[in-house]
């Protein structure tokens, strides 16, 4: 009679296998359905008129999906402009530059404003922030306001895993570079730096994803009017704020439209994901 050998690694193998499968499936029934329920709009309406009717009122036949799309890049490219530089060089300073005490109580911090829902990001600036911009330029409720509550939102994202990268660097290679008598900036700038950089652009990604997929802080505090905005001071419709109202009374070609919007916001982050994993892969020379 044949014995039975248990072996744990291949269950263990198996399992991710099934697990990674799982998640793979999970996003192209996901995929598929924004596809399938966005054909009707794109077959009836056609894909010139999301970009050259005169605005969006699809109660009245019209779905000009310009000014949400332009909106939508506007806050995530001021709020990565703002996070970015913040998150990276906060990152740096606790990592490298800050005494240990502060380095944990920062970190502590960080992680406490990630764990901070989205609606309570946008409460406060519904009450604090646009009230505070209004008394500056009117309405207070605007481009503005969302790219400063987006990039306070994303901040400790992309500061805890910049901080992580950094981390990660070989020790190795920072006592070589201390052997060749390199100071601190110099290390960081040649060796530190370029050794994490996949992990600084990854970060990147996934703070500018989080800030094209911010619904609630957004619709809180950026107006909600379907323009092309002339300033930073106006209000401005996001592509996730508008599906967010209007889905729920959306009917016939104004629902199947809404789901272009969604179709939309996935190709710019493919869009997005393809541009940093070709930077990634290109050669660059000192």
């Amino acid at each position: 009679m044949p014995s039975f050998h248990w072996h744990p690694d291949r269950f263990l193998h198996g399992a991710l296998w099934v697990c990674a499968g799982l998640a793979g499936l999970i996003l192209v029934f996901i995929v598929m359905f924004v596809i399938m329920e966005s054909v009707p709009a794109l077959q009836h309406i056609g894909i010139e008129r999301f970009a050259f009717d005169s605005s969006w009122h699809p109660g009245e036949g019209s779905f000009n999906l310009v000014p949400m799309i332009i909106g939508t890049v506007l806050i995530t490219v001021g709020a990565i402009v703002l996070a970015g530089p913040l998150g990276f060089f906060s990152a740096l300073f606790c990592q490298w530059y800050a005494p240990p005490l502060i380095a944990a109580l920062y970190s502590r911090f960080i992680e406490l404003l990630a764990g901070i829902p989205s609606v309570v990001f946008g409460f406060w600036g519904l009450v604090v922030l646009v009230p505070l911009i209004n008394q500056w330029h009117p309405p207070g409720a605007s481009l503005l306001a969302g790219i400063f509550i987006l990039a306070l939102m994303i901040l400790p994202t992309m500061s805890l895993l910049v901080q992580s990268s950094l981390a990660q660097v070989p020790t190795e290679y920072i006592h070589g570079a201390a052997a060749l008598g390199m100071g601190r900036w110099s290390t960081l700038r040649r060796v530190v730096i370029p050794s994490a950089k996949s992990g600084l652009w990854t970060a990147g990604l996934l703070a500018t994803a989080r800030a094209l997929g911010e619904t609630m802080a957004v619709l809180m505090v950026c107006g909600n009017v379907a323009q092309l905005p002339s300033s930073i001071f106006d209000p401005i419709r996001t592509l996730t704020a508008n599906m967010a109202l209007e889905m729920a009374y959306a009917v016939d070609d104004h629902r199947s439209a809404l789901f272009v919007s969604g179709l939309a916001l996935l190709l710019m982050v493919l869009v997005l994901m393809t541009a940093v994993h070709w930077y990634n892969r290109a050669p660059h020379h000192a």
